[in-house]
């Protein structure tokens, strides 16, 4: 399998660094590695001279979107499969990349994604939300477990995603101009064409974050940003309803541990999570000055 891979990037560092090195002793044989580096600044010394199928690709702020730039990354490679990661994903073993392939052999799986696991630093409700979304029993979705799945039929992430490069073509990529949600938008796509969704939990990926409260209300706004413009995709699917069963699950599970005060954290962190949500949804109603502070993603707003 001749398998490439494409990564955004933003002022990397050294976890860069090391996440190219573990690419590089995979299992599986990784043809090329295509950068698409939004400039800000210092860009890694050497890199191309040190790894030999690194190609770096350099754009302006302005130029940068979710769905275009990885589009744009896609049309510098021909492999037959495309991995997305993002810079902060660390492989947690030599075995992702081949775990993620070895899906393909169905030949109605169209997309794999990976399981993310918390890093050494993350906070408690963090870590067990993580195991909420990324659970250790694997599954393939297709468009029969929507009634029972909701739109987490639709769920696959960027964050680490392999995606059959001829059915990416033909469904056109990922929407050029979004906000955010690329990968599910076209996941979307994927289930209403009868195609199959791989969670891979045996490939596995060191990735998470300590988002403060604004933080998430801010990306929470920016999700329902992209389902409200998106109805073809997002139409007469709940969503409510799994961020209230993960609310439930995850209080229990700070009284199982013994962590009662959690609870007024998880209560906060919700709040903010359900407010930009529901902003969110009702983005069009807003002033222009009030979206841009809701709103991680000005630069979208500026271009729309």
């Amino acid at each position: 399998m001749r398998i490439d891979v494409i990564i955004p990037t933003f002022h990397p560092g050294k976890e860069f660094l090391e996440l190219l090195k573990r690419l590089e002793s995979q299992t599986q044989n990784i043809h090329k590695i295509v950068v698409m580096n939004t400039r800000t600044g210092a860009f890694p010394e050497g890199l191309t001279e040190y790894y030999d199928n690194v190609e770096v690709y350099h754009l302006d702020r302005s130029e940068f979107d979710h769905g275009g730039t990885r589009n744009a990354g896609a049309g510098h490679t021909d492999a037959e499969y495309l991995l997305f990661m993002t810079q902060d994903a660390m492989p947690a073993d030599e075995y992702l990349v081949e775990r993620l392939a070895e899906m393909f052999a169905n030949p109605q799986v169209k997309a794999a994604y990976a399981r993310q696991l918390p890093r050494k630093e993350c906070r408690e409700l963090e870590r067990y939300m993580r195991s909420f979304n990324y659970p250790e029993e694997s599954r393939i979705q297709t468009k029969s477990d929507l009634k029972t799945l909701g739109i987490k039929a639709f769920f696959c992430s960027n964050v680490c995603a392999m995606y059959e490069r001829e059915t990416f073509l033909k469904q056109g990529g990922f929407i050029n101009h979004t906000i955010f949600n690329e990968d599910m938008i076209y996941a979307g796509g994927l289930i209403k064409n009868d195609y199959g969704i791989a969670y891979v939990a045996e490939a596995r990926v060191i990735h998470s974050h300590n988002y403060s409260g604004i933080k998430q209300f801010k990306r929470n706004f920016d999700l329902a940003v992209s389902q409200t413009e998106h109805p073809e995709v997002f139409g007469g699917v709940v969503s409510e309803q799994e961020g209230i069963r993960l609310v439930k699950q995850t209080a229990v599970h700070c009284l199982k541990i013994r962590k009662p005060w959690l609870i007024f954290s998880l209560v906060f962190f919700s709040g903010c999570k359900y407010i930009g949500y529901k902003l969110g949804r009702n983005y069009q109603r807003l002033p222009g000055w009030l979206v841009q502070r809701c709103t991680m993603n000005r630069e979208y707003w500026n271009l729309k």
